[in-house]
């Protein structure tokens, strides 16, 4: 497997999206269910926004959480405290657990990363009891990111190189309406059901809105590092723009929408 999420410091995902994920988290365990004495998968942990989420949530019996980023592995491992807790670093679509062997396979903001995101579906399928549940959520990016559309269309409108970047990040796998439920149907899923889940993205100022941008975090730190230091500069420019749009710098605060699903192995 490879991830198209581009990390270089744990601290940076954290400012970049991990205080998002930590925010989306309990709504979205709300969503998919928790049972007392129950065993739970996390797929692609990242530093363990909902990992640790779920130790809070639930009189679980245990939590194991993977994620394909050793950065992420080290990072949740260091903040790990609890006994019921094993993380370790494993590929999404060939998972390392015996067939069964879950009440719940969960998986929050990282289906998008996964090339063969049927697969990684697949493999949460096997890895769950029947009866179990299989849920993931992912961002909205075309319709549901209105903080990074602001960036996006800015960065768009300024070269061809940001209009490819706009297409890419659009249309990622798993984001479309109703195709995470089509590929749960196809993985042999049941009853699989929809829903959209809403949060705020609370900015102080610009900086912090953009700092880990900036520093190459994530897929749009990642188009800042292919460009050199005058358009990164211009580009910049135009977001912080977008982002004051005419008041004084300050705090924004940015609506963002996610798609989430949830199945039944039969």
């Amino acid at each position: 497997m490879t991830s198209s999420f581009t990390v270089h410091a744990a601290s940076g995902y954290e400012q970049l999206m991990g205080r998002w994920s930590r925010r989306l988290a309990p709504k979205f365990i709300d969503f998919a269910g928790l049972a007392g004495g129950e065993k739970v998968l996390d797929v692609g942990c990242g530093t363990g926004s909902l990992t640790f989420e779920l130790a809070k949530s639930g009189d679980l019996t245990e939590i194991q959480a993977i994620d394909f980023s050793p950065v992420f592995v080290a990072a949740a491992k260091e903040r790990n405290t609890d006994p019921r807790v094993t993380i370790q670093q494993a590929d999404a679509t060939a998972l390392p657990f015996a067939d069964n062997a879950f009440d719940r396979a969960l998986a929050l903001l990282v289906l998008h990363f996964v090339p063969e995101a049927g697969k990684a579906v697949a493999e949460m399928r096997r890895v769950t009891r029947p009866g179990g549940v299989v849920a993931a959520v992912v961002w909205d990016h075309y319709g549901g990111m209105t903080g990074m559309r602001m960036m996006i269309d800015t960065v768009a409108a300024l070269s061809e190189s940001g209009r490819q970047l706009r297409s890419r990040y659009c249309f990622q796998p798993m984001m479309q309406p109703g195709e995470m439920k089509r590929t749960f149907v196809e993985q042999g899923l049941v009853d699989v059901t929809e829903a959209e889940l809403m949060i705020r993205m609370d900015y102080a100022d610009f900086d912090d809105f953009w700092t880990p941008i900036g520093a190459g975090e994530g897929p749009l730190g990642k188009y800042m590092t292919t460009l050199d230091a005058a358009e990164r500069e211009r580009v910049e420019a135009a977001v912080r723009d977008a982002y004051q749009a005419g008041r004084p710098d300050g705090s924004r605060s940015f609506a963002n929408v996610a798609w989430a699903c949830r199945g039944i192995v039969p």
